[in-house]
């Protein structure tokens, strides 16, 4: 398989920094995060591809210090553009993956993103940034300055990754975001784990409180699913739901809602 070389990319941005090539041509894989409560789709996570469906990890391996900016504002804009097209007429939120250490101002760096959404009738409250805590490790005011600033924008804003890194309830109390997302290690095996189902337990009655959402990823079989949701967790993804589909966005027809035993 043969992957396409780079382009260079023209910054819009006199300061954005892109003395490196950024990979162009780029798609979308989406792979839904449901309620399953109400047995619908919550959001759609829009996962970047190579032009020939290459991995993420392929796609990340070219972006660097002197094209982060330019990669970033990149994707948010081919995202949204695959997404006008694989969510029209669908109600569900899109999520976008996001690098805040590589936003320099909100106010600058996102406004691409808020024409882009605009050109391709996207409302922006139908948006949520996704940002790893592993992002606010190095400076984590600018990290919480980021958030800040995209709720105030007017986009959700949900942690992923949480409880992976050092910051943890910390940087929940300094960003008071409107999801998050567990952490794969917090999720796995939680059915045969009481310290895990204790944890998970004390983080459902935090959230409650602060009207904060959790989604569960990376769920893979089915007794991990029922153990959440007798915590009262009821947003899930995962590949026992659904595995990320490139071009387009998976159905509810194509969910599979099954954790009865």
């Amino acid at each position: 398989m043969t992957v396409p070389k780079p382009a260079a990319a023209v910054c819009e941005d006199a300061v954005c920094r892109c003395a490196e090539p950024i990979p162009e041509r780029l798609r979308f894989a989406f792979q839904p995060i449901i309620d399953f409560k109400t047995r619908s789709i919550f959001a759609q996570e829009a996962l970047v591809r190579g032009a020939e469906g290459q991995s993420a990890g392929s796609v990340l391996s070219k972006v660097t210090a002197d094209n982060i900016h330019a990669f970033d504002r990149h994707c948010r804009i081919q995202a949204l553009k695959s997404a006008s097209a694989a969510l029209s007429d669908r109600p569900e939120l899109l999520s976008l993956n996001t690098m805040p250490n590589a936003v320099y101002d909100p106010a600058t760096c996102l406004r691409t993103t808020l024409a882009a959404a605009s050109a391709n009738g996207f409302p922006i409250n139908r948006i949520m940034f996704e940002m790893t805590e592993h992002e606010a490790v190095n400076d984590p005011d600018h990290f919480a300055m980021i958030v800040r600033s995209y709720k105030d924008m007017g986009f959700l804003t949900a942690l992923d990754d949480f409880g992976s890194g050092g910051a943890g309830l910390t940087l929940l109390a300094a960003v008071m975001p409107d999801i998050i997302k567990l952490d794969m290690a917090l999720v796995r095996n939680v059915h045969i784990s009481p310290v895990k189902r204790t944890i998970l337990s004390a983080m459902v009655d935090i959230c409650e409180r602060f009207d904060i959402k959790i989604i569960a990823e990376g769920i893979e079989v089915k007794a991990e699913a029922r153990a959440l949701l007798d915590l009262g967790i009821h947003l899930f993804q995962g590949y026992y739901f659904s595995k990320p589909q490139l071009d387009d966005a998976p159905a509810i027809s194509d969910i599979n809602w099954s954790i009865a035993s």
